[in-house]
């Protein structure tokens, strides 16, 4: 997969670019119909109307693929049909034909191709790429994805474009797991993954290049809170433009800039054997 330049022939063709969806088997192909089901805007807003999720509306209209995090067809051999685009998310997904009959939507893993045939379950599973296994029979060192929390629950961390854990060492019922950010944590070794990284790495490159393509994604402008009214921000009012008087903070007070959030009787704290190192600039273990 590469990224595309557009041609500068307006102002915001000028900085954008797009994905050359080279990684898709067939574009004119229609996505399976059995497992898509309608995705009704909600605006940000709760079952009460009330916002709870700031600058969120409009945006193009969207159906959503049922993606199956838990595979749990065991011993069963799939037949990759092809690479699909989703809109629901970063990366791609690959549509699998199972021997028996059912299809089912995957996370397509890099390296993963269509004619291509992956299984899950614990006997007679080799750890290649997309094929999905308990963590106690994953080889240390390997490098995974779409991984579960708790077993059972489905693939809850790393499942967007380009994302990854690595199974750095097993002891007894349980597995260390090193994250995306540099965390250590202890998992279940029951607990689910499927090999490999999740494909679609240079998603990340892609620049939007216009507001506009912002808005078909469903996301509004984003005020600044310097620029309300005190009523509206804790950082609103004052005379002409304002540093805020405080540090950035949320509408409701909450810290934006190094504040702890995570609640210190969290049962799952003892699970973290080493917290990712704090800052947007660090990356990796």
């Amino acid at each position: 997969m590469a990224i595309r330049q557009y041609k500068p022939t307006t102002p915001g063709r000028r900085q954008g670019s797009v994905s050359d969806f080279a990684d898709i088997t067939d574009r004119k192909k229609k996505p399976e119909k059995s497992l898509l089901r309608p995705k009704p805007k909600k605006g940000g807003r709760n079952n009460q109307g009330v916002i709870t999720t700031r600058f969120r509306g409009g945006g193009h209209k969207q159906r959503y693929r049922l993606i199956d995090f838990k595979r749990k067809k065991d011993g069963v051999w799939a037949t990759v049909v092809g690479i699909e685009y989703d809109p629901n998310r970063s990366a791609r997904i690959a549509l699998l034909q199972y021997e028996d009959g059912e299809k089912a939507y995957i996370l397509a893993p890099d390296g993963l191709k269509a004619n291509d045939r992956i299984m899950s379950g614990e006997e007679g599973v080799e750890p290649r790429v997309g094929n999905c296994m308990p963590l106690r029979k994953i080889p240390l060192g390997m490098t995974i994805h779409n991984l579960e929390m708790q077993p059972g629950h489905g693939g809850q961390v790393c499942r967007s474009a380009g994302t990854s854990a690595t199974l750095t060492a097993r002891e007894g019922r349980w597995a260390q797991i090193t994250m995306p950010s540099g965390e250590v944590r202890r998992l279940s070794s029951e607990c689910r993954a499927t090999i490999g990284m999740v494909g679609n790495a240079e998603h990340m490159n892609v620049s939007l290049g216009k507001a506009g393509r912002k808005r078909w994604m469903g996301r509004k402008p984003h005020n600044r809170g310097t620029s309300m009214n005190p009523v509206s921000h804790p950082m609103g009012g004052g005379e002409g433009r304002t540093a805020g008087g405080r540090h950035p903070c949320s509408p409701t007070g909450v810290l934006a800039k190094g504040g702890k959030t995570r609640n210190k009787r969290k049962p799952s704290n003892s699970a973290i054997i080493r917290r990712r190192r704090p800052g947007s600039h660090y990356a990796g273990s």
